[in-house]
Parts: C-alpha cells; structure tokens; sequence
C-alpha cells in the first residue's frame, strides 16, 4: 500500500483551493489551468455535466456571463486524501451571489479528484451538488431554477403572513370581545349583591341621621329650658350617631370603590392593597349576588383572614377579578350539588389568608362536587368549562393564572376530590 505524502496533501489542497476560489474571482484562465485535457464533471443540476475540459468550459463561461455579480466562497470543511498517484478532496462551501440586488447563500458539496503525471497534480474529475434543493424526482435544480423558485416561494410566504397576520388581528379582536364579555358577566353578577350590600350602610346612614335629628331637635329643648346635663348627654348621643354615620358612609364608599376598580381595566401598576379587605369585600358581594340571581341559591360561608398580612404590592383589579372568579366557581359547585343532594347537606364556601414562607397564601375552599382527576389539568386551559351553555366562557381560571404567574411571579394550584370538595390555593409573593 502507498504510503500518504504530506507534501503531497498540501499541494492537493492548495490546487482544491485555487481551483475553486479562482471561480469566485472570476478567473477561468487560472481555473482551468489546474484541469485535465479529459476531465468530467457533474454539476447540481441534472442538466449540468461535461465529458472534456472544452466542454466543462462553455458550462462555466455560460453561468458566469448568467451570474455578473460578485461572488462569496467560504469553505466550511475539507477532507483531503492521497494514495500513490491518486488524490481526492471532499468539501463543502458556502458560496453567496449578489444577484439583482439581492443575497443568495447556496451551501455546495463537492468531490474533487486529482491524478498526478510527471510530478503534476491535474483536476480529472469534479462532482457537485446541492443538499438543500434537491427535487422530489430525485433530480437536483441548477442555480437558475433554484433562484426563480425561491423568489416564488418568497412571494408565496409574503402573501401567507400577510393572511395569517389578519387572521391573528381577528383572533386578537375576537379574544379582546370575549374578555370584556366575561368581565360584564362577573360585573353583572356583582350588581346585586352591590345593591344589597351597599343598601345595608344606607339604611343606617338614613336612620342615624333621622335619630340624630330628633336628638338635635331635644337638645336645643333642653339648652333653651337650661338644662345643660341633659343637654350634653344628648349631645354624646349625636357625636356617636355621627360616627356610625360615618363608618358606614365610608363602607358605602368602599363597595361603590370596590365595583369600579372591578369595571376598571387594569393599569398593570402595582399598589399597597389590603387583601384581608379585599377577599372579604368579594365574599359578601358574590354571595349577595348569587343569592339574588339564583332563586334557589342556598349557601354558607366562613372567613379567616390573617391580621399579620397587612398590606402588600398587587394589581388590585386583577386581583380582585382573580378573588371573585375562584368564590363564584366555589358557590356555583356548591349550588349545582345541592341541587342533587339530600337535606342534610349543608353547602359551605370558605376563604383564608395566611403569611406563608415569603408569601401570601389565599384559599377558597368549597364542599362542592369537586373536580374529576381526567380533567383537572386542563381547567386553567382557555376556554375550558364544565359548566353548561351559556353559563361560563371558559376563560375565568385561564384569567386568574395569567395574572398570578405572570403578572404577579405567583403560582395557583387546585386540590380536589371527587364528591368532596375542591380547594383553590394562590400564592404571592410578599416582595
């Protein structure tokens, strides 16, 4: 067996080189003058072969005249190899063309075989071809052909994003329609409980404020008749009907408050939010609510808000939106199972707040139907619901989990059992 010459290698090499950069430049006389009188080549093309050096080339004139603009060569490997009189070079080369003004990057594997006469290596045999192009047929496309369809298929994306991007804006109109949909159905469901919660602190505005006139009225008696004692004993009575008056024209307020930062779009700015008051706020309201849509709503409810919590940095609108879809899910588990269950069921729907490990932990737990192990991955899905036509969009959980994991660094979970009850558990993060 022949033993390899590194001398020799490096002049295969050299002569690969040359040869192949020269029709970079440009340069067929120098080109060629590393080819055999007998070389054969095939090119990437199925029409694109030579049986002699004349007619390898007219091949290589004709794609230069086609091609007048500048042209890029890269190597990216070559793997070089010499036995006796004979060497071989694979490769494979980037080769870019600026060509009416635009780009073309092709990548070119090749094989270049060389024989060696008279201590001359000559070029006798080139192969080349084009992985990226090649045609069902088993064909390979030439240069020309390869350019021409990638500016047909350059046309064809252009028109298809263009189509795909008004589909997406439709997508986008339609999801945003939904959205407010389901923000006008919880904001109707609030409205009845609104109305019965904020009719409460009315009534007690009203009333103190009549006592407190009368005891005006009997004040004034007293001052008039001196009776100064009894005079100031009214007077407290008034200062403490005031206060009341007060106390509950600000709980008045609150709710009002309360409503319009739920109808409110949020703003994404963050704020110092008491979240003991705002789960108790959407405790009342949704059980109000529900009680007055639903004729034969029955339920209970409990609180446990931990006092330590005071208040931390959120979304409040968003919060508030995540607080309210979690109790009406609970009340309406717990309503749909009463519905099928004997007397002694007594629905229940609690809410509790807990400073956890760097958090704030918020439950709400229900004794409801609870949610079946085959689905329960698939209720923070958008558009997902179990609950009959018309009664849900399926958008409430996939709401909530967007703005606890993304807008708020938190996580939601669910804990469940068939029959049982279902526990929805929210974490946020103190900082």
């Amino acid at each position: 067996m022949a033993i390899e010459n590194i001398n020799d290698t490096e002049d295969v090499l050299r002569i690969h080189e040359s040869f192949w950069q020269s029709l970079a430049d440009r340069d067929l006389v120098q080109r060629f003058a590393w080819c055999a009188e007998n070389i054969t080549f095939i090119g990437t093309g199925h029409d694109e072969f030579a049986k002699n050096k004349e007619e390898y080339i007219a091949l290589n004139t004709r794609s230069l005249e086609q091609y007048a603009g500048t042209i890029d060569l890269k190597f990216e490997w070559q793997k070089p190899k010499v036995i006796g009189n004979v060497a071989w070079v694979e490769s494979s080369m980037v080769w870019q063309q600026n060509i009416n003004e635009r780009l073309y990057k092709e990548e070119i594997r090749s094989t270049v075989i060389l024989q060696k006469n008279d201590d001359k290596w000559l070029i006798v045999h080139v192969h080349g071809s084009s992985p990226d192009y090649r045609l069902h047929s088993g064909e390979f496309m030439t240069n020309e052909k390869t350019i021409s369809r990638n500016i047909e298929l350059e046309k064809l994306v252009i028109e298809r994003t263009e189509a795909l991007q008004q589909t997406i804006t439709s997508l986008k109109d339609a999801q945003e329609t939904i959205i407010n949909a389901e923000k006008m159905a919880s904001l109707g469901e609030l409205t009845a409980g609104i109305a019965h919660e904020i009719q409460n602190p009315l009534n007690f505005v009203n009333n103190f404020s009549e006592v407190s006139l009368e005891l005006l009225e009997e004040m004034s008696d007293e001052i008039k008749n001196n009776h100064i004692d009894a005079a100031h004993e009214l007077a407290v009575m008034v200062k403490e009907n005031l206060t009341k008056i007060h106390h509950h024209g600000h709980r008045a307020e609150s709710i009002v408050k309360s409503m319009l930062q739920h109808a409110r779009k949020p703003t994404g700015n963050k704020e110092l939010t008491d979240i003991n008051n705002l789960c108790d706020e959407y405790m009342r309201l949704s059980y109000h609510g529900l009680k007055a849509k639903y004729k034969n709503f029955k339920a209970n409810f409990t609180t446990d808000f931990d006092p330590s919590i005071g208040k931390i940095m959120v979304e409040p609108q968003d919060i508030s939106r995540v607080i309210l879809n979690m109790i009406n899910n609970a009340f309406y588990a717990v309503n749909e199972k009463d519905s099928m269950a004997d007397d002694s069921y007594n629905p229940m729907v609690s809410i509790s707040t807990r400073r956890e490990d760097g958090h704030v932990t918020i439950r709400i737990k229900d004794n409801g139907k609870g949610i079946p192990s085959d689905i329960r991955n698939k209720i923070f899905q958008p558009f997902f619901t179990t609950k009959p036509s018309g009664r849900g969009t399926g958008l409430g959980l996939s709401m909530s989990y967007e703005i606890i994991t993304k807008g708020h660094n938190g996580d939601i979970d669910v804990e469940s059992e068939e029959g049982v009850g279902s526990t929805f558990i929210v974490r946020i993060p103190l900082t």
